[in-house]
């Protein structure tokens, strides 16, 4: 064989040499794994997946937070959502768990983020109870009570919290016929001479009522009754609101703003007098419109005694997953030094029952 044939053959590839026919040679090729532009395999569909999802929730909490950050409370959903933003921390968390175990490092760093937001805004609003206020004695000392007794299905709860815990005031919401009916037996005109009623079916009747003489009567403009009058405290005129605006549902946003900017503006024009704002606000600490009536020098009972992220609502459905949207508001020289909240038997919220000092 000549030495032209065999290289010809050998660079042909055809694996055979005159006189010397040999096996076909078949090359074995190993199979290549898919890699990604770094070199490493590509993530399993389900986990890239996963990522996302958690992407989106990090996404839903992240604008709730930057209108929360921005003092507005937004559109719907965003007010709505702003209700429950302490509760942001449990998906925050997971997604940072999840980030930390899937190394995923953008994730982890917007976890991070969303946590530390949540957390700077959960910090509680408005100042502490003054130094000692406890233990100093004050012109008077007396109790405030509110309650949303639920359309009157709470009517029974509400008569035996007034007899069980004896408030010298009440803030009554959502006070219908029969609740109103109660409230003018014998045994309730003994207990409670001093009333302003606000008359209406379902969850508009609003009621408030007092051991202290009240004088002045007047109703808040709202699409609910929110009466309102000037008591008596052992001889200083303190003004008394009783509170219940629409709540932030998507076809009452507008009156829900409009009504708490009114009850900002009465805060802002109280001047000198003593006032109690109580109610159902439908509105907590992280809504903005809510954060206006108190830097107007309202002071949450619940802060002063540090109970600012108790829930009151709903009560029946979501413990603990709910949020404190009703309030006892005062204003200097009023204090409060001790605030509990009450169940009550066929109502979605807790009471508030807060003892008030006036100085």
């Amino acid at each position: 064989m000549t030495g032209d044939r065999y290289h010809r053959d050998k660079r042909d590839g055809r694996g055979t040499v005159t006189g010397h026919p040999l096996q076909p040679t078949e090359r074995t090729t190993r199979p290549r794994t898919e890699r990604s532009a770094r070199g490493r395999p590509p993530r399993p569909p389900r986990k890239h997946t996963f990522s996302v999802f958690v992407g989106l929730v990090l996404a839903v909490l992240s604008v709730p937070l930057a209108y929360r950050g921005m003092d507005h409370d937004g559109p719907t959903p965003i007010a709505q959502l702003l209700a429950f933003l302490p509760w942001f921390l449990v998906p925050g968390w997971l997604g940072l768990l999840y980030s930390v175990l899937a190394r995923r490092g953008l994730l982890a760093v917007w976890s991070i983020a969303v946590l530390m937001a949540t957390v700077g805004f959960t910090l509680p609003e408005g100042p502490d109870a003054p130094e000692g206020a406890a233990q100093r004695t004050g012109k008077a000392r007396f109790r405030v009570l509110t309650a949303n007794i639920h359309l009157g299905d709470a009517t029974d709860g509400l008569m035996k919290t007034l007899r069980r815990e004896r408030p010298q005031i009440a803030s009554v919401q959502e006070c219908d016929a029969r609740c109103a009916a109660e409230l003018n037996t014998p045994a309730m005109l003994d207990a409670y001479p001093y009333r302003h009623i606000v008359g209406g079916t379902g969850a508009s009747g609003s009621a408030l009522l007092s051991v202290y003489p009240l004088e002045e009567p007047s109703t808040l403009e709202g699409r609910l009754g929110m009466p309102g009058a000037v008591a008596d405290i052992s001889g200083e005129r303190v003004q008394v609101q009783v509170v219940h605006p629409m709540p932030p549902t998507p076809e009452a946003l507008r009156s829900w703003r409009a009504e708490l900017g009114r009850l900002r503006a009465f805060g802002a024009s109280r001047g000198s007098t003593p006032t109690i704002m109580a109610g159902d606000f439908n509105a907590s600490q992280d809504h903005a419109a809510f954060r206006d009536i108190l830097h107007t020098g309202m002071n949450d009972a619940a802060r002063l005694t540090g109970q600012s992220r108790t829930p009151t609502w709903p009560d029946n459905r979501a413990r603990p997953m709910g949020a404190q949207i009703d309030h006892v508001l005062v204003s200097d020289p009023l204090t409060a030094v001790e605030a509990r909240f009450v169940e009550m038997p066929g109502s979605d919220h807790l009471a508030v029952l807060a003892d008030i000092k006036l100085f």
